[in-house]
């Protein structure tokens, strides 16, 4: 079995203000090399709980490590092996793609030659190449959570965070991101991943923890919760099942 990349231990999140903890003695482990997809409804807790990992919000109580390191101790360590593919576009309308990436990748430290050829590289790979020099606002919704993508994983970040990666999307640009993160996958790259593309995830994720009002409901493989959760056919009946069909509209 492989080792643990992620343990969480106990924690929670409560913002200033609110009634309730959005992340609530949660504890959880991810092993490396995992494709491990994080599911819930809207308002469940899975951006805050990236955010935590991510470094971007501090947890109420609680710890967690990275790769055996902690914010509190490694930080700067720890940025330096994940990478973070955000559900809005992190770039710059103005910009060509190859402007945008050079930019991206040097402020992970990369430079030169190396940062050059590993931007056309990724470009090349997701059919971008040939559009490297046109501005990103003229782009469509694909090719710009294509370029979105690349962003964060210039630096071959051993740990990726994936927020909806394929949100918006046209069916062929979904087809080359999965195929591209499969790849990262198979490269070392550990993957955490949310989508309320279910059908998607399924096919995509070696384990999944679904997650709601702040609490993991369940967690294993995708065919292993369908098999455990009576009448079952799919992960849209274990969601279903487990998180209820009250609606979840958040303004």
């Amino acid at each position: 079995m492989s080792e643990s990349i992620i343990h969480i231990e106990a924690l929670y999140k409560k913002y200033k203000e609110a009634e309730d903890f959005s992340v609530n003695n949660l504890s959880l482990v991810v092993a490396e090399k995992e494709i491990f997809g994080l599911l819930g409804p809207n308002g469940a807790g899975k951006t805050t709980l990236i955010s935590m990992l991510c470094g971007l919000v501090k947890p109420t109580s609680g710890k967690f490590t990275i790769n055996g390191l902690s914010y509190d101790k490694n930080a700067t360590e720890i940025k330096k092996i994940i990478g973070v593919v955000p559900q809005e576009y992190a770039l710059y309308p103005t910009l060509t793609a190859r402007e945008n990436l050079i930019y991206f990748g040097s402020m992970y430290g990369l430079k030169g030659k190396e940062l050059r050829t590993k931007v056309d590289t990724a470009l090349e790979h997701l059919g971008l190449l040939k559009f490297a020099n046109k501005k990103v606002d003229t782009f469509s919704g694909g090719m710009k959570r294509r370029v979105n993508l690349i962003a964060g994983i210039l630096h071959e970040p051993k740990v990726l965070f994936l927020d909806e990666p394929t949100v918006g999307v046209d069916v062929q640009s979904k087809h080359v991101i999965i195929e591209y993160l499969k790849e990262l996958n198979e490269n070392g790259t550990t993957i955490i991943y949310t989508s309320h593309h279910l059908t998607e995830a399924q096919d995509f994720c070696s384990h999944i923890a679904i997650i709601d009002r702040g609490n993991i409901y369940a967690q294993g493989t995708p065919e292993g919760l369908i098999a455990g959760t009576p009448n079952s056919h799919n992960l849209e009946d274990v969601f279903i099942s487990l998180t209820g069909k009250e609606l979840r509209d958040d303004a």
